[in-house]
């Protein structure tokens, strides 16, 4: 492509930090081709949320952005308007950029993870356990709220939003909770061989593991549960239909 070209084509991208694994803009590089749509995706790897007005600065052709870990909370003081369901969960993963430069923050995960564990849950899935409390784990818990199943956060310190820590775990509260959701980036490629500090002993075939990691596709988390029986599920769909409803948001098509 040539170089004048494509220094004037809009651009969308990725905020976050540590992206060069990025799914984002491997998918979209990839739409854009296949559709021949005439848009450009990068990513934008900042080491602090307060670089953010630089990189619009620099990017004038930006037309849509996507958030990831570590600034979907991070970012929402930037924006000038929120959605109502970002106002409830209290993350964004998508921006819209109006004609008069206004930006604007959604969310996408709920949408994707609701699509993607509807088609796993059981009537015996009523009660879940979230692995993290960070940005992702908003999304998780607002769908979990709509699709009416009782939730409890861990995190490895005790804090406002934990009702356990990984300590407080035992086998008996495993075995109660046949929902678990890992929104932590632990078992993420490459420190493949990790996996949250959870009792596993508890997990049976009852249970419903669900890891919003993607790379790798079979983390240990979810090979410690398929072992003793469970069912799972990683987070690649949700990622695809997340990339999709944000696509429909941008409404650059």
């Amino acid at each position: 492509m040539d170089k004048k070209l494509e220094k004037a084509m809009s651009k969308l991208g990725l905020l976050g930090k540590d992206i060069s694994y990025s799914f984002s803009r491997t998918y979209f590089t990839s739409k854009f081709k296949n559709e021949h749509l005439p848009f450009n995706y990068e990513n934008f790897d900042i080491e602090d949320i307060s670089e953010f007005p630089s990189v619009l600065k620099s990017n004038p052709n930006l037309v849509g952005l996507n958030v990831t870990i570590p600034y979907k909370e991070a970012i929402i003081p930037y924006l000038d308007a929120i959605s109502d369901q970002v106002r409830e969960i209290g993350a964004v993963n998508t921006i819209t950029f109006s004609k008069d430069g206004k930006l604007k923050g959604y969310n996408t995960d709920c949408y994707g993870f609701e699509n993607s564990i509807k088609p796993y849950i059981k009537p015996h899935h009523k009660k879940a356990l979230i692995l993290g409390t960070g940005g992702a784990s908003k999304a998780i818990a607002y769908t979990l709220k709509q699709l009416g199943i009782e939730f409890h956060h861990v995190s490895r310190a005790k804090n406002a939003k934990a009702t356990f820590t990984y300590d407080d775990l035992t086998e008996a509260i495993i075995g109660t909770h046949t929902l678990i959701i890992n929104c932590t980036p632990v078992g993420t490629h490459p420190k493949v061989n990790d996996c949250p500090d959870i009792p596993y002993d508890g997990i049976t075939k009852a249970h419903l593991l669900y890891d919003l990691i993607y790379n790798p596709q079979q983390t240990k988390f979810l090979t410690c549960g398929e072992i003793l029986g469970a069912t799972t599920a990683n987070g690649l769909e949700m990622l695809e239909l997340q990339a999709e409803k944000a696509w429909q948001i941008w409404n650059l098509a």
